[in-house]
């Protein structure tokens, strides 16, 4: 397909890399700074630009890969001129009715997973998400998120809300307490990478059993003890201290429900 990338971000960039893989034709990307675009046209091919109005008039899709916060103000601009075109987001939490009134022919596609730059990902691993103003349209949705992935579903715009929030617990918020973990050991001089074989034992468990079940730990344990102990230790970081406590009551409570 010949396909228009609206972004050059971290989700633009594995996309439009897997896409040209995939022998897709990638005609254009568009970025509002041109750097940007550059670096990315210079790896997926097609025409670099910065400016609305210089995006082609024509695709078989155009793909709108930007943060979820400028869409409301991009998408009239993107959609004027292009109205029997075909359009996509790739927005986790936001609704495929943005397209409502601008486009004929709309949809989402939702790839869920983290990406950065730095790390490209293997999409044929991936989950792709799937809304369509129509069913050709998601005939032909179907068709492209097929020669990325076999992974492929319909789902609904309150569905795919439900599922970004559990992605955000199951990845950002898992994330952001490696970089908690990171800072305590700092204060001992230990390299974050001593918590690697533990991390990926966790990771690999779970493609096993249910999450609650692979829980360990004091606060499944109900260690009091040794629980107040470690809140203690983080009586200077009162938020950090703040979320150990409500953590591990949230993790007894699931406990206590898993036992019931």
């Amino acid at each position: 397909m010949k396909i228009v990338l609206i972004g050059a971000g971290r989700l633009a960039t594995n996309l439009g890399v897997a896409l040209r893989k995939a022998g897709h034709d990638i005609a254009c990307v568009y970025s509002r700074t041109m750097a940007s675009a550059q670096s990315l046209a210079t790896i997926t091919g097609g025409e670099a630009v910065c400016d609305v109005s210089s995006i082609p008039s024509e695709a078989d899709v155009f793909v709108v890969a930007v943060k979820d916060g400028v869409l409301g103000d991009l998408l009239p601009q993107l959609a004027r001129g292009r109205e029997q075109q075909l359009f996509v987001h790739t927005a986790g939490s936001m609704p495929m009715s943005l397209w409502q009134g601008l486009t004929a022919r709309h949809g989402v596609f939702y790839p869920m997973q983290t990406f950065s730059k730095e790390r490209l990902v293997d999409f044929s691993e991936i989950s792709v998400f799937l809304e369509a103003s129509d069913e050709d349209t998601m005939r032909r949705l179907k068709q492209l998120a097929a020669s990325l992935t076999t992974h492929v579903f319909e789902l609904d715009s309150e569905g795919r809300k439900v599922l970004h929030l559990a992605a955000v617990f199951a990845c950002n918020f898992v994330n952001h307490c490696y970089a908690l973990s990171a800072e305590v050991l700092e204060q001992r001089g230990l390299p974050f990478s001593v918590m690697l074989p533990l991390i990926d034992e966790t990771a690999r468990k779970v493609h096993e059993m249910a999450p609650r079940d692979a829980q360990t730990g004091p606060a499944v344990r109900a260690d009091a003890n040794v629980m107040d102990m470690q809140a203690a230790m983080l009586a200077d970081r009162p938020l950090m201290e703040e979320l150990y406590r409500k953590l591990s009551l949230s993790i007894q409570k699931q406990s206590t429900n898993n036992n019931d």
